[in-house]
């Protein structure tokens, strides 16, 4: 057994450059720091993300993505937040099962103009880099044979293995079909896809964003949706957020909103090969 920390004193200053980088990013941009509980009595349906239950009191919050948007249907402006969130079951190379995620905001903007300032933050924090765009379809297409009908288990693996395929870089992927929409909108011209983007750098997920719904009905639908899933396959069955979906009904601002993982970023930037180099007390160490 060992107390010391995982990462190095170099990682733990390199950490302290990104997130002051980070904050002076939004501050030039009279972006709004916001705080939202790291616990929360309520979780999301998403099925493939489970959340730490804290018993008698709720979960640990999977991202500050509800509250932020309740923020915001209150009338709050354009914001970001910074700070640690919690996955269950989440761990390996490039998982632990708390991690610290920037999630912001943007009123009044579509998912193209936020991917503009998802690349421009990445540039202060990484260096500059050309960017490329692909659709989601190009990249399950590079990634594994067979049609239309595969299942979603097996979409994802195309997917990751097309991203691979890809090489170093730095690349947003688009155009993700309705049924993987998730929080985000269709696109009134094309109702088969969503208006929803991931950056990828390198083969390595680092951001994911949407031009965000705002149909409470629409909503409703998909987080029902979601439960038909997990209830199919034995998973929990969280109750679906109220205050979120009255904050939703009171009316969402048009918005764009991205999260995007800290620590995968820092990595990079160090060019180290796993996130325990780059966290000072993984789980393992914790």
């Amino acid at each position: 057994m060992t107390w010391r920390p995982a990462c190095s004193h170099a990682a733990l200053e390199a950490r302290a450059g990104v997130l002051r980088s980070i904050r002076d990013f939004f501050y030039g941009r009279e972006i709004l720091e916001v705080q939202t509980p790291c616990l929360g009595a309520r979780t999301v349906t998403e099925p493939a993300i489970e959340a730490v239950v804290v018993p008698g009191l709720g979960y640990l919050q999977t991202s500050p993505e509800y509250h932020l948007k309740r923020l915001l249907a209150a009338g709050a402006p354009s914001l970001y937040w910074l700070g640690p969130v919690f996955r269950a079951a989440e761990a390996g190379r490039l998982h632990n099962p708390e991690f610290t995620m920037l999630e912001w905001y943007r009123r009044d903007w579509s998912d193209t103009e936020l991917m503009a300032e998802v690349a421009e933050l990445v540039d202060v924090v990484l260096g500059p880099a050309d960017y490329a765009t692909r659709t989601y379809a190009e990249v399950v297409a590079r990634g594994g044979e067979g049609g239309a009908d595969r299942d979603r288990a097996e979409l994802d693996l195309a997917y990751a293995n097309g991203l691979e395929t890809l090489g170093p870089g730095r690349v947003f992927v688009v155009d993700y079909p309705a049924e993987q929409a998730a929080l985000a909108r269709l696109r009134p011209e094309d109702p088969s896809v969503a208006a929803r983007f991931e950056l990828s750098i390198d083969g390595i997920e680092i951001a994911n964003g949407y031009w965000e719904l705002g149909d409470h009905g629409e909503l409703q639908q998909r987080f029902e949706a979601d439960l038909a899933i997990r209830r199919a396959a034995g998973q929990p069955l969280p109750e679906i957020d109220q205050r979120f979906m009255a904050a939703m009904q009171s009316g969402l601002p048009d918005s764009a909103g991205v999260a995007v993982g800290v620590d995968r970023l820092l990595m990079l930037k160090l060019g180290a090969s796993s996130l325990t180099e780059v966290m000072p007390f993984p789980l393992s160490l914790a």
